[in-house]
C-alpha cells in the first residue's frame, strides 16, 4: 500500500496532471509471484529522486520505493511516462514445531510471506 501510496502522490503532487494506476499480477512460470504496480501521468518529465534531510516533509516518495520494492523504473509512454516497481511475493516459508513425543500437534505450519 505505501509503494501505491508513493507513486500516486509523486504523481499528481509533481505533475499536476491525474494519474492512471495499474496492477499487475505474475501469472507466468518467470514472473509467478510478482506484483507490479504502474503509475501513468501525462508528464514526459522524467522522475527525479531526491534525498531528504532531517526534518524535511517531503524528498522521501522515491527512496522509499526503492528501499521498499525489488525493482523500480520507468518508460515513456505515450506523451507522458509511466512510473513502475515490482515486489516478488516469495515462496511459502516452512516453520518447524517442536512437541513431545506422542502429544497431537502438526509438526509444521506453512504461512504465506508477502
Amino acid at each position: 500500500m505505501l509503494l501505491i501510496s508513493e507513486l500516486v502522490t509523486n504523481a499528481v503532487v509533481h505533475t499536476g496532471c491525474p494519474a492512471v494506476l495499474r496492477m499487475l499480477f505474475g501469472a507466468g512460470a518467470a514472473e509467478a509471484g510478482t506484483v507490479r504496480v504502474e503509475v501513468a501521468d501525462a508528464s514526459a518529465r522524467p522522475p527525479r529522486p531526491r534525498h531528504a534531510d532531517g526534518d524535511d516533509t517531503n524528498g522521501r516518495g522515491l527512496e522509499l520505493v526503492d528501499g521498499l520494492a525489488d525493482r523500480w523504473g520507468w518508460q515513456r509512454e505515450g506523451a507522458g511516462k509511466s512510473i513502475w516497481c515490482e515486489v516478488d511475493r516469495g515462496a511459502p516459508v516452512v516453520t518447524g514445531v517442536v512437541r513431545e513425543p506422542g502429544a497431537y500437534a502438526p509438526s509444521c505450519a506453512v504461512t504465506n510471506r508477502a
